[in-house]
C-alpha cells in the first residue's frame, strides 16, 4: 500500500536578523539557499512539496522552481505556525514532514529515514544531543547546571501523521508556536526523537552562510 507523504516548507519569514535580502534567496556557489533545501526533498520519497512563502518572494520562487513538478508554492502566514497551517490546508496526505526552508544541509537520507519512522511512531522530530554544558541563569547568576545527558537540540524535519498534526493546529489556532512538535506536547501527545546531524544548521545570519558554504563544499 502506498502512503502519500508531503513536505511543508515554511518560508514566510522576513529575514530581519539576516540583512536587507531574504536569506532564502542568498546564493551559495551560485545556488539559492532554498534550492539546496528543496533539492534534497525532490530526491527523496516525498510526493509533493509545499512552500509556504512570504508574498514578496513568491514570483522569484515560481521562477526558481518552474521546472519542479513536485513543488507547489502558496502564500505563508504572519507567523511560522500560520504558514504551516496554510500548508496543511493546501494538501491532503497520509503523513507530512515539516522542514525549515533555511536548513539547506538536510540530507535526502535523513528525510527518507524520517518518512519510514513516522509510519510507525506517528510523530517525531529530528534532534541532536546537546554537547555543551548548560547553565540555568537568573539575574546574571548561575542557579544550577542542567544534566545535559537528557537534553537535545531540536531541528527539522519534524514528521507527523497528517490527521494528528492538522488536528493540533486546529485546536491551537492563532497561537505562536515556533515548533510543531511542541504543539503535540502541549496536547499531551507523544513525540519521538530521530537522531539528526550537527551540520543541519539553520541559516539566520550572514555568518551562517559562511558555515553553510564550508559544509556544502565538502558535500
Amino acid at each position: 500500500m502506498h502512503f502519500k507523504v508531503n513536505a511543508i516548507i515554511p518560508a514566510g519569514g522576513t529575514s530581519s536578523r539576516f540583512g536587507n535580502k531574504n536569506k532564502l534567496l542568498e546564493k551559495i556557489y551560485g545556488t539559492e539557499v532554498i534550492k539546496y533545501t528543496i533539492n534534497a526533498f525532490e530526491a527523496s520519497n516525498i510526493d509533493e512539496i509545499i512552500i509556504c512563502a512570504n508574498k514578496t518572494i513568491i514570483d522569484e520562487l515560481n521562477q526558481i522552481f518552474k521546472d519542479s513538478p513536485k513543488v507547489k508554492i502558496i502564500e505563508g502566514g504572519q507567523t511560522r505556525q500560520a504558514s504551516v497551517y496554510n500548508g496543511l490546508h493546501a494538501c491532503e496526505c497520509d503523513y507530512v514532514l515539516i522542514h525549515d526552508g533555511a536548513r539547506p544541509m538536510i540530507s535526502t537520507e535523513l528525510i527518507n529515514r524520517a518518512i519510514e519512522m513516522v509510519k510507525e511512531k506517528k510523530a517525531l522530530t529530528v534532534a541532536t544531543k546537546t554537547i555543551d554544558t548548560i547553565k540555568e541563569v537568573v539575574d546574571g547568576k548561575i542557579v544550577r547546571t542542567i544534566d545535559r545527558s537528557k537534553l537535545y537540540n531540536t531541528q527539522t524535519p519534524q514528521a507527523f501523521e497528517y490527521r494528528l498534526i492538522k488536528e493540533a493546529h486546529e485546536k491551537l489556532y492563532g497561537q505562536n508556536f515556533t515548533d510543531d512538535a511542541g504543539m503535540l506536547e502541549e496536547l499531551g501527545k507523544t513525540v519521538y526523537i530521530l537522531d539528526g546531524s550537527y551540520k543541519n544548521i539553520k541559516i539566520t545570519t550572514q555568518n551562517d552562510i559562511d558555515i553553510a558554504a564550508i559544509y556544502l563544499d565538502k558535500k
